[in-house]
């Protein structure tokens, strides 16, 4: 008998319309012959599975089941293709575990963690993990963009500290004006901002997996942008060059690699995660960026590249992300 499969997609955030972008991709690349799917639209507005009439079921909350025809429908297992909140920030996972219903995600605890981005860097400096210096601001406590100055060496990106996908996102290049505007552009995104030193060189990212409890690492992915720094135009807009697999000396491979397992395990990581890096050609060393428990599927986004590299069909990845949750 085949296993009812829910997928969530949408979200409570600007993210959904990536969530949505990804939906696609899954929906066309999943077994239907190994299990039933059903997605379920997750909205501010409620959540619902859509009918091939149009019609929308409402999901029981209680324990997570529709109705259609008047049978009862519950779920096997969840898929997660919700980027940001509450797919990406651990809200859904600890819902699910009431609930005791496994998922293909990190589990509530690191997906909350690493939506945070400067709780993701503290952890991983504490775990020897190489990150740039960086300052946490709060909107109801910060006073003046010159604090900055005597603490961090310019450039320095400048972040919202919860969420991803670039959102806000900016680099300032040396003190002046420009600096005090783009910590107010973040601060529009999110209560938190993270200032990081800007640290030279490559920009490398791995997208990291367990099947049948193995740690895989995929190929790597070099993102050349074509803009001065990795924004949301350069990641989902096409202003940007990815080469994958990325042309790296063997050696800088494995390091990075090596790295990304290292933080894989360091974070408890489950499903699929994708781990952006710069590698510093002179220091010879990578520093962790962040981790992205939910990264993009579209068909132009990296995991999907880098799965293709490998060698799999998506279709294959996609039923060992569901056998792995099923299977713990």
């Amino acid at each position: 008998m085949k296993l009812n499969i829910a997928f969530v997609t949408g979200g409570f955030s600007g993210e959904a319309e990536i969530s949505y972008k990804s939906a696609i991709t899954i929906e066309k690349n999943i077994d239907k012959e190994r299990w039933n799917l059903y997605k379920i639209d997750i909205t501010t507005d409620g959540w619902f599975y859509k009918l091939s009439s149009g019609d929308k079921i409402e999901v029981d909350k209680n324990d997570f089941s529709i109705t259609i025809d008047e049978e009862k429908i519950t779920f096997d297992a969840v898929l997660i293709g919700i980027h940001g909140t509450p797919g990406e920030d651990g809200k859904l996972q600890g819902y699910f575990d009431t609930l005791h219903i496994p998922y293909t995600s990190c589990d509530a605890a690191t997906s909350a963690l690493t939506f945070n981005k400067s709780f993701t860097v503290a952890v991983a400096a504490f775990n020897g993990i190489d990150v740039s210096r960086s300052v946490l601001l709060f909107k109801n406590s910060f006073k003046s963009p010159d604090e900055l100055l005597k603490s961090l060496r310019f450039p320095v990106f400048i972040k919202p500290n919860n969420g991803g996908s670039s959102i806000g996102m900016s680099k300032v290049n040396s003190p002046s004006e420009e600096l005090g505007k783009a910590i107010e552009k973040a601060f529009n995104e999110d209560d938190q901002v993270l200032v990081e030193e800007f640290i030279s060189g490559r920009e490398l990212t791995i997208g990291v997996f367990k099947s049948k409890g193995e740690i895989i690492p995929l190929p790597i992915t070099e993102i050349i942008s074509k803009k001065d720094f990795f924004d949301y135009e350069a990641k989902y807009l096409g202003a940007s060059e990815e080469v994958t697999p990325a042309k790296v000396d063997e050696l800088i491979a494995e390091k990075i690699r090596e790295a990304a397992v290292k933080i894989y395990q360091v974070f408890n990581c489950k499903g699929i995660v994708r781990i952006d890096f710069i590698y510093n050609e002179e220091e010879g060393k990578s520093y962790m960026l962040e981790i992205n428990t939910v990264p993009g599927q579209s068909e132009a986004s990296i995991v999907p590249q880098q799965v293709h590299a490998m060698g799999w069909s998506l279709q294959d990845f996609y039923t060992a992300l569901i056998e792995e949750c099923l299977h713990n």
